[in-house]
C-alpha cells in the first residue's frame, strides 16, 4: 500500500487512469436496457486521464465539503467508542488486477477497514432506521476489501447535529467473496474497454492527415 496522503499530488498521480473503489458503483451501473450512463462517463474519464496523465477535475458540492470537514470528528468518535486506532493510508493497489485499487478511509486492527460518511441529517437518520449500510456503498466497501485483503469493513455514518446517542451509527459489512469475484470480473472487462479506446485513439492520431495533404502524401 502506497504511503501517501489522500488528496495529495502523489495520491492523484497514483490513481490516475485506474478503477478505484469510490467509482466502482459507476462501473457496474446498469439499466433495464443495458449499461448505464455513469459507466460510459467513467470509461471516458479514465481514457482521458490515461491520454493526458492528468486526474479529471471533480466538482465539490457543499455536502461533499461538509463530509470532508467532519470526517476527522467522525474518526475520533469511532476510535473512542471502540477503543481502536484508525490507521490512514493512501492508495492500495489491487493484488491481481493492474490499473485498479482503493483508498480506504482507514485500517482497523489486523483484519478490518472503516468507511466514514457524513451525510445530510435525513440520510443519516434513514440509516439509523434501516440498521444497515446503504446499498450504494456496499460495492465500494467490498472493493476496498478486495484490494486490501481485509475481512470486514465498518460503515460509519456521523452527524454532529443530532442528539449525542444518534451521532454515530456503525454497522459491520463482512467480506463477500461472491460479490468480490463478480466485481473483479467486471473490472477486468471494463479496463479492457478503457485500454481498447486508448489504443484506438492513439492509432487514429498516428494516422491523422495534415490539412491540405492527401492520405498518400501523409
Amino acid at each position: 500500500m502506497a504511503e501517501m496522503v489522500q488528496g495529495s499530488p502523489e495520491w492523484l498521480a497514483e490513481r490516475c487512469g485506474k478503477v478505484t473503489a469510490s467509482r466502482i458503483a459507476d462501473m457496474i451501473k446498469r439499466t433495464q436496457k443495458g449499461w448505464g450512463a455513469p459507466r460510459m462517463a467513467y470509461l471516458r474519464e479514465l481514457v482521458a486521464e490515461r491520454l493526458t496523465g492528468l486526474s479529471a477535475p471533480h466538482f465539490t458540492s457543499a455536502e461533499m465539503y461538509w463530509g470532508s470537514e467532519n470526517e476527522p470528528v467522525a474518526r475520533a468518535a469511532y476510535e473512542f467508542r471502540f477503543d481502536v486506532d484508525v490507521v490512514r493510508i493512501g492508495f492500495a493497489p489491487h493484488p491481481r488486477i493492474a490499473e485498479a485499487g482503493a483508498s480506504p478511509d482507514g485500517l482497523v486492527s489486523a483484519e478490518g477497514l472503516v468507511e466514514f460518511k457524513c451525510p445530510k441529517t435525513e440520510t443519516h437518520l434513514d440509516t439509523w432506521l434501516s440498521q444497515a449500510a446503504p446499498e450504494q456503498y456496499v460495492p465500494q466497501m467490498q472493493w476496498q476489501m478486495a484490494c486490501t485483503g481485509r475481512s470486514w469493513c465498518d460503515f460509519a455514518s456521523y452527524d454532529p447535529r443530532v442528539p449525542d446517542d444518534l451521532k454515530l451509527f456503525v454497522v459491520r459489512v463482512p467480506r463477500d467473496e461472491e460479490v468480490i469475484a463478480a466485481l473483479e470480473e467486471q473490472a477486468v472487462t471494463f479496463l479492457a474497454e478503457v485500454a481498447d479506446q486508448v489504443a484506438r485513439l492513439e492509432a487514429l492520431g498516428r494516422r491523422a492527415v495534415a490539412p491540405g495533404q492527401t492520405r498518400e502524401a501523409a
